[in-house]
This record gives C-alpha cells, structure tokens and sequence, in this order.
C-alpha cells in the first residue's frame, strides 16, 4: 500500500509542475494511508526533474521518519495536522502559485463571484489570521496547521465544501479525498484566484446570487447530486 501511495505522491508533485503551479523547488504534495497512521511526502529541496518515487519520504503522525533516506518537506508538520484535524482528506497541496498566493499576501478571501467557483467551495476561500510571535518562532510549521483548522473550526466550515485556505502572509493549502483531488483542487483554486483578481480590478465585483451558488454547489456536491456518472 506504501508503494502504491509513494508513487501516486510522487505523480501528484509532478502535476504541480505540470499545472504550472510551482517553479523551482516550491510546494508539496502528501498523501496518507489507508490506516491514517503514516504520511507520504516529498522531500525537502529536491528538483522536480530529479525525484524520483522511491525518494518519497514516510513519516507517522509526530513527524518522524519511518521510511526513506531524505529529509522530509519542511511543511511537514502542517501536512500531519491537517490529516489529524480532518478526517476527511487524504492528500494535501502546499503551493506558492501566483494569484492564490496574491490573495494571502493580501490578506484577503477568495470571493464567490460566479458558478466555476461554486462548482467546488460553497463560500469564499478563507484566509486565517495572522500567527503570533511565538507561533512563528516555535513550532512554525505546526503552529500553520493549527490556525488553518483554528479557522475552519471557528467558522464552522466543512472542510470538503471548501477544500482550500490562504495562510495568512503566505501562501495556500488545499486538500481532498485523495491525492489525485488535491492536486486537481489546488489547480481550481489557482484559476479562481485568476479569475476574481481581474474580476475586482476590471469592475464592482459582488458576490454571486446565493441560490445559484447553492445549485451549482450541490449538483456536484450535495445528497441529490447529479453531476458526473454513476460508478
């Protein structure tokens, strides 16, 4: 089972690059096994044309190394909390793409403005609030996973309806059910940050209608979902 999530965490980083998400070294992808006791993750500072899927780092739930000769991503603690706080996800996206990052260096939401973004979050994309002195000198990167889940706790947001957040001065995270929909949500939201920067710099921007966010939302997403096929 570790194989198979080391190559498909391997796979999925490599879709960062592929996505044009990350330049140089930047972002991460994480998975977590079936029995939610070990993380695969990438390594810290390797080049993307220079992994390979048996440098995927394992490491279990306080961050140790389990498995692999590398050092883990330096985010991996924010990944570990993440999956500890959400039951839900099983892989997680960490970027500094462009205009996801220009809303959280902005401080500001993502804001509902049409149905490509109620394809895939019910409300705007959240920022969290800024870490304290202390959270930024100890345990920085688990202090980061605690403020995102501070923020989806605090506003009561499941983390599947909106399966993405803008840290604060930093950049984003996003998540899904499996590796594979991480990624592919981290792509949308970078498209919808895209989209609502031109939007709020070309006019008034104002949020969508709410029944029409509800309609696209729950098409896809609610009990009654139609979208897609039946497997």
């Amino acid at each position: 089972m570790l194989e198979q999530l080391k190559q498909d965490v391997y796979q999925a980083n490599l879709d960062l690059v592929k996505h044009g998400l990350v330049i140089f070294t930047w972002g991460n992808v994480s998975g977590i096994d079936e029995t939610r006791q070990y993380v695969v993750i990438k390594p810290s500072g390797v080049k993307y044309e220079d992994m390979k899927a048996e440098d995927m780092v394992v490491v279990d739930l306080a961050g140790q190394v389990i498995e692999g000769s590398l050092n883990p991503s330096s985010d991996t603690m924010t990944h570990v909390e993440l999956y500890k706080q959400f039951p839900s996800i099983k892989g997680v996206v960490h970027t500094h793409s462009k205009w996801a990052t220009t809303y959280s260096q902005l401080k500001r939401p993502i804001p509902p403005l049409g149905t490509t973004h109620a394809d895939y979050f019910n409300q705007a994309i959240p920022v969290t609030r800024p870490l304290e002195l202390q959270e930024i000198r100890t345990d920085y990167e688990w202090n980061t996973g605690k403020v995102i889940v501070e923020t989806f706790t605090t506003k009561n947001i499941n983390p599947l309806h909106c399966p993405a957040v803008l840290v604060h001065e930093h950049g984003p995270f996003a998540w899904g059910d499996s590796v594979h929909n991480a990624v592919h949500n981290a792509v949308v939201l970078e498209y919808l940050a895209d989209m609502a920067y031109h939007i709020e710099v070309l006019q008034d921007a104002t949020p969508i209608n709410q029944d029409l966010l509800n309609k696209h939302f729950n098409r896809k997403h609610g009990k009654d979902a139609y979208y897609g096929q039946k497997l």
